[in-house]
Parts: C-alpha cells; structure tokens; sequence
C-alpha cells in the first residue's frame, strides 16, 4: 500500500523522475506525487508507481549532489571573475579612501514546499545573499504577499513552488490546464501592484512547466517554463544570485541569467532588468 513520504517513479514516463509521495486518495486509487529535485506536482494510479530502492536513492541523492556543486563552482568561478572587474572599478573610483563596503541584494523568498525552501535558504548563505524564506501553500501566495513586502522590504521577490500541466497534451494557452500557475499570476500581479517599477522590486516566479507569458504579463522580470519543461529546485536561487551581484548601474545580461541555471533558456525566460548590487562608504570598525 503506497503512502505520503514513499519514492517512487512513474513507469509510463520512463521513470523520467524521482518523486516523493505527498498524498493519497484511497477511493480513487490515485496518489499525488511531487518531484525530489525539481519542482513539479503530478498524479498517477497506483498500478502506474514503482518503489525506488535505497541502492537507487542514494545513486540519486549522489546525483544530485554532484549537479549542484557543479552549478555552485560555475557561479563561483563568475564571481571571481565579477570580482576582479568591481575591484578595478573600485580602485578608480575610491582611489582617495579605498575604505568600502558591499551590499548585494536582499531576497524575499516564497516557496510552496518547506524543504526546498530549507535548501534554497542553505544556499543563500553559501553564495553571501541575504535572504528571507516564507513558506506559503501557493493558493495562499497571492493574500500574503503585499503582507510580506511590506514586512521585509526585499530588493528581489522569489515566488515558485510546484506546478505542472494537468493534462498533457491540451491547450497549453489555458491557464486553467494548470496546478498553480495562476496563483503564481495573481501574487506577482498583487506584488507589482505594490511596487510597480520593475528594477525596484525585481521578482522571479513559477515553478515546473509554468505559463511563463501569464507570468510575465502580470508583472515579472524572470519566469518559468517557456517550453513548459521542467526546472531544477534550484533554479530560481542561481537567477537571484546574477542579479544580487550585478551593480545598480547594469543591466543584467539576460544570458548570463539564463545561464545560471540548471535547466536554461527552455526553462527560463524573461526581461531586460538592472542588478541589485551597490558599493557603500566607508566600512564601519564596530
């Protein structure tokens, strides 16, 4: 008997994915499924799932592991080179009193599910950003995020979760034919209602195979899923991390962002958007 907290893969998809078991549905016979590294929610009948053994689970976790520190080393390597080039500006322009400080950009960050958010926050401390993590239920995002602005007076606005097309193979222009992707909608609407420049508050949202075009038309700078493909759990932190380190008075390079993560232009689109990052003066000796 499946039950909430099993892994499982799916045999009609090929086991394409590793998912977690989040709840089942005795009468139907069917169990909803979301995705252990990226963020999708499914269903499927029970005779559909197949138990992944421990000895897969670790191959998995190892996997998974070794696609994140890749990503982390490939963001540090940008960053040195990021470094170098502030540090030239920096001896130009303070070559009287060199005496400075950094500050990046501040992230608030809303996410359906509790343990992503814990592993974004994670790496939000390794890469230096200063973050703030709200775990919301993605139908709650839109009534609280106004609340939220308001509250941490973030610079960059994470909203994502798991979503999904519900039925394969329909009309993907209808917003209905998806899990979450309005309330992603109406939460980016409500927040740029909040702030409507878009390089005061710039804001991130959506999750696997989003309406990326009814996401960026309520209002976003960067969005999920232009091919309606999968993103990594990941992906939404590395598009904050360009853009917490680009200096205010640069635009991001859309394929810098795009590079950034996991899955790339397939998976993430968006607009022309100024960085967060800004030098101060001086550094304080307490």
């Amino acid at each position: 008997m499946w039950k909430p907290g099993d892994c499982v893969v799916r045999k009609s998809y090929g086991k394409d994915v590793f998912f977690q078991i989040v709840e089942v549905d005795e009468e139907t016979s069917t169990a909803i499924l979301k995705g252990m590294d990226v963020r999708l929610i499914a269903d499927a009948p029970y005779d559909d799932l197949e138990a992944v053994s421990e000895d897969e689970q670790r191959v998995f976790e190892a996997r998974r592991s070794k696609v994140e520190g890749e990503s982390l080393k490939l963001i540090q390597s940008r960053r040195a080179v990021d470094l170098e080039k502030r540090a030239l500006r920096r001896e130009t322009r303070y070559q009287s009193n060199p005496d400075f400080f950094e500050r990046p950009g501040r992230v608030l960050h809303l996410d359906g599910d509790g343990a992503y958010l814990q592993k974004c926050l994670a790496m939000y401390r390794e890469l230096g950003i200063r973050a703030i993590g709200e775990h919301l239920a993605e139908h709650k995002m839109a009534d609280m995020v106004v609340q939220l602005i308001e509250k941490h007076e973030p610079d960059i606005l994470i909203i994502t979760g798991h979503d999904g097309v519900i039925r394969k193979g329909k009309d993907l222009k209808d917003i209905q034919n998806y899990r979450n992707s309005l309330h992603f909608i109406r939460a980016v609407a409500n927040a740029r209602k909040r702030v409507r420049n878009m390089d005061d508050l710039v804001i991130i949202a959506g999750a696997c195979q989003s309406h990326f075009e009814g996401i960026i038309d309520a209002g976003a700078n960067f969005a999920s899923s232009p091919q309606r493909i999968m993103i990594h759990a990941l992906d939404p932190v590395f598009i904050a991390e360009k853009i917490a380190y680009t200096p205010i008075h640069e635009t991001v390079n859309l394929y810098d962002v795009v590079k950034a993560t996991y899955t790339g232009i397939d998976g993430v689109g968006g607009l022309e958007s100024r960085g967060k990052y800004r030098l101060g003066l001086p550094k304080s000796s307490f």
